[in-house]
């Protein structure tokens, strides 16, 4: 299969660089400000209400939470609170650090963090993500400034789900301006804090000069980060180019040996837990009569994409294609329990034919993946054997509220499992009886991910896991098709380093 490379870098360098053009300078570092972009508009920067992974990055600039977890080892570590200790399995107890302030102004309290907890763990809140939160019963006072988080069933990630996806909000103005107000004008208690937020367009944050001493994040070096959304990568290289940005991320890998011939600019890559996959409609939540109900069919497109060959030539960067639905690292991900699928087009012709459908089928694929190149090569391999697959490509957000509707036959998407090394990060999300992403519904799959996540018994939930791997495989449910390898290109001037867990520090990064 030939794979197009042509993109808009040729002809946005030419643009930038054209002969009588005045070369802009870079004003924003003497103004101490660090221009970022990104094409996913975020449309609320409040962590509890979007599963987008520029929402978790944003949030990670204004917001600390319990815990930390060290970017470069895993490790736990204080934050906003300065000790816990496992009770028994389901209770876990936490000491609150005193002297902390929200970017108000007001001083954060165990009152904040219980109101906080209970409010993501109520489902009334319609949190974006339920099961970062589902194993949360209640979270109570037990001291001036002590609490206690009891959990549904044991959860051994709980310190990761702490770290990662628990950011704490302050209690008496959240409810005087409400959920919707909180959401346009967000206070947090982290390095920056939210000076602008136009919903969807842009945010502007400003170092937080009264953010407490000795944090693991450390006051941030650069004073001010505007981070604005563009409909488009085009438009985000050209801007790159042209110096009307600084920093940008998800580049099409065949525009990193251009852009780093620039004498001002740099990219790299770095491979995160992010995975690349194919939902199939096999419950039938987009219309009953849907060919993918029929396990076939499931089985013909597994075995027509070719993913070594995405992965390879274009993800690049050492993509991995993952023989089970998570990331391979992740606790419970057996990829000895996964069915395995070879690229074989003559074999999906035959099973489509077995299934009723010599000539194939038309059918929509949902997706909001950048670049656009990679839908279209999975519509190629598709097409190749007789399934025409139309791409109905939008922004993120929209297209997550149309999937999460049942709206969507097919869906290529991605999920970085909010950088939580256990499946209970992804499979619930995926399978989960609950869960709104969940297009198998299948009793049996939703059972086995429930046990695995009802328990600290590291064998029971590995042996349960593993028999959720092999269903979800088996039945062809849910195709994974790569890992994800984020190429990063910025401004020679900034120090930034790249990190496995998909999360950019920006409160790390500085000028040279």
């Amino acid at each position: 299969m030939k794979i197009s490379r042509r993109s808009a870098l040729i002809a946005a360098s030419s643009a930038a660089l054209a002969p009588g053009l005045v070369r802009p300078a870079f004003a924003e570092k003497s103004t101490d400000t660090l221009r970022i972009q990104f094409v996913d508009a975020v449309p609320n920067v409040d962590m509890y209400f979007n599963s987008q992974r520029t929402g978790l990055i944003l949030a990670h600039q204004a917001w600390d939470m319990l815990v930390h977890r060290d970017p470069a080892t895993f490790d736990i570590k204080p934050s906003l609170a300065t000790e816990w200790k496992f009770v028994d399995a389901s209770t876990l107890d936490l000491t609150i650090r005193q002297g902390v302030k929200f970017h108000d102004g007001s001083t954060l309290s165990p009152d904040d963090v219980v109101y906080t907890l209970n409010m993501a763990a109520d489902p009334a809140s319609k949190v974006a993500t339920p099961s970062n939160y589902s194993w949360i019963d209640k979270a109570e006072k037990t001291g001036d400034w002590t609490v206690r988080i009891k959990m549904k069933r044991p959860t051994p990630a709980a310190l990761e789900y702490l770290a990662m996806v628990t950011p704490i909000h302050p209690k008496a103005y959240r409810e005087k301006v409400g959920p919707e107000g909180f959401s346009a004008k967000p206070v947090g208690a982290g390095p920056y804090k939210i000076a602008k937020n136009v919903q969807g367009q842009e945010i502007v944050f400003e170092r937080f000069e009264d953010y407490w001493a000795g944090s693991p994040k450390g006051k941030p070096a650069i004073k001010t980060l505007h981070v604005r959304f563009v409909p488009d990568l085009a438009t985000e290289v050209t801007n790159l180019l042209a110096k009307q940005t600084d920093w940008i991320w998800n580049i099409n890998p065949d525009q990193m040996a251009q852009i780093n011939k620039m004498p001002h600019l740099q990219a790299v890559q770095q491979e995160s837990m992010r995975i690349g996959y194919l939902s199939i409609d096999a419950a039938g939540r987009s219309g009953k009569d849907n060919p993918l109900t029929k396990l076939k069919v499931r089985q013909a497109i597994w075995h027509a994409v070719n993913r070594k060959e995405f992965a390879d030539k274009l993800v690049q960067g050492g993509s991995r294609v993952p023989p089970a639905p998570c990331f391979p690292s992740q606790f419970g991900c057996d990829a000895k329990a996964a069915t395995l699928y070879d690229y074989d087009p003559k074999k999906a012709k035959a099973l489509l034919a077995e299934a009723g459908y010599p000539d194939g089928f038309e059918i929509e694929m949902l997706t909001y993946v950048q670049p656009t190149s990679w839908p279209a090569a999975v519509q190629n391999y598709l097409a190749a054997v007789g399934i025409k697959a139309k791409i109905n490509q939008l922004q993120v957000a929209p297209a997550i509220q149309r999937a999460q509707k049942g709206e969507a036959p097919l869906y290529m998407g991605s999920w970085g499992s909010y950088s939580i090394n256990d499946v209970s990060a992804i499979l619930p999300v995926m399978f989960g009886k609950d869960a709104l992403d969940n297009y198998s519904k299948d009793p049996e799959l939703e059972k086995l991910i429930a046990e695995g996540g009802s328990t600290a018994d590291k064998e029971v939930r590995a042996k349960s896991y593993s028999a959720a791997v092999k269903i979800a495989t088996e039945q062809a449910y849910w195709l994974p098709i790569n890992t994800y390898v984020n190429a990063y290109a910025f401004s020679k001037e900034l120090d930034f380093k790249t990190y496995p867990d998909e999360l950019p520090r920006f409160y790390f990064a500085k000028w040279k």
